[in-house]
């Protein structure tokens, strides 16, 4: 498997079936901006839902062949075999991705789980042969990876931004080695317990004493 982050942002996925299993895809991709459309004539109320707020292009009909134009990705929710062999072929025929509930050989892409600390997104994948080792995995995940590391992304980004505004051209090493020198072995303790002030001095020596970061955006909510 090719480990791969998609950007699904406006993008039509169908996903057919309207049970638990379906729900939980399309509440995965509305997370990430997909425009979601779910081909089944029953509906859990958690999709009814999703439907008469608009979230969500419900079709309340069976599956037919057509249902996959244009679609980016695919998903096959139902619990009827034959059905799911019917997306599965019909996807294939399309050259479209196609994931295939608990039937991992027939999926082109799995689902990984996921640990979300702001922008930096963390993933545990077991090719579909196991998800209480993947779910076990990102308990560990959640524990070591607080979200003072998707702080530090922010930060690692604002340098980069004013290292390339900059009016100095640097090479590529050389901007590896201030990058470097930033990520001191004990930034993430200081943005965990806010050390703005010491992080400041720290990025002054670095970055010189004119760097005027906002380092305000690193503090933590607290509440």
């Amino acid at each position: 498997m090719y480990p791969v982050l998609l950007d699904i942002a406006d993008k039509l996925c169908v996903v057919i079936g309207g049970g638990h299993v379906a729900e939980r895809k399309v509440k995965g991709l509305l997370k990430d901006g997909a425009y979601v459309r779910v081909i089944s004539p029953e509906l859990t109320d958690g999709l009814t839902t999703l439907a008469r707020e608009g979230k969500i292009d419900w079709r309340n009909k069976p599956f037919t062949y057509e249902d996959l134009d244009k679609a980016f990705l695919v998903f096959a929710a139902t619990d009827n075999r034959e059905i799911q062999d019917m997306i599965h072929r019909q996807a294939r025929v399309n050259n479209q991705l196609v994931n295939v509930a608990d039937d991992p050989e027939s999926c082109d892409f799995h689902v990984p789980a996921a640990v979300r600390r702001g922008e930096l997104v963390l993933t545990i994948s077991t090719s579909g042969k196991s998800p209480a080792v993947a779910a076990l995995i990102k308990q560990q995940l959640e524990r070591d990876f607080g979200p003072e590391y998707g702080k530090l992304l922010e930060l690692m980004s604002m340098v980069r931004q004013e290292i390339s505004a900059g009016s100095d051209v640097l090479s590529q090493p050389e901007r590896k080695k201030i990058y470097k020198k930033v990520l001191h072995k004990d930034i993430i303790e200081w943005i965990r317990v806010g050390r703005i002030e010491l992080l400041r001095k720290h990025l002054r020596d670095i970055l010189g004493s004119e760097t005027n970061l906002d380092l305000t955006l690193l503090q933590l909510d607290r509440s």
